[in-house]
């Protein structure tokens, strides 16, 4: 019997430290924990580069509220025609579907 409490009061203990690791440990092809509305997630960064033939962009962008992200940069799809209107450098005002991490609206600060 106290062997069973002593195995009860440290999974106790150890239980939150175990639950504070999980996370966004990687946040290539990540998908998001918290839905974004109908029009995506908005948020704002700097295109760090931009793949026209496959059709990716990436940004370093500043924290996600909505999605609960912290700052970082990320690779996201994109129509490729959205890209033209960016240049590698630029601050961008974008738009986020997820789940997917896909850039559906992205303009030039």
């Amino acid at each position: 019997m106290n062997t069973l409490f002593a195995l009860a009061a440290a999974l106790a203990v150890a239980g939150p430290a175990v639950a504070q690791t999980a996370g966004h440990e990687s946040h290539a092809g990540h998908v998001a924990e918290a839905p974004a509305d109908q029009t995506g997630a908005q948020a704002v960064g700097q295109v760090k580069a931009i793949d026209m033939k496959n059709g990716k962009v990436t940004i370093h962008h500043s924290p996600i509220q909505s999605l609960g992200w912290p700052a970082m940069t990320m690779t996201f799809q994109a129509n490729p025609e959205l890209l033209k209107a960016v240049k590698v450098g630029q601050n961008v005002k974008f738009t986020l579907k997820s789940p997917g991490n896909e850039v559906t609206a992205i303009q030039a600060q």
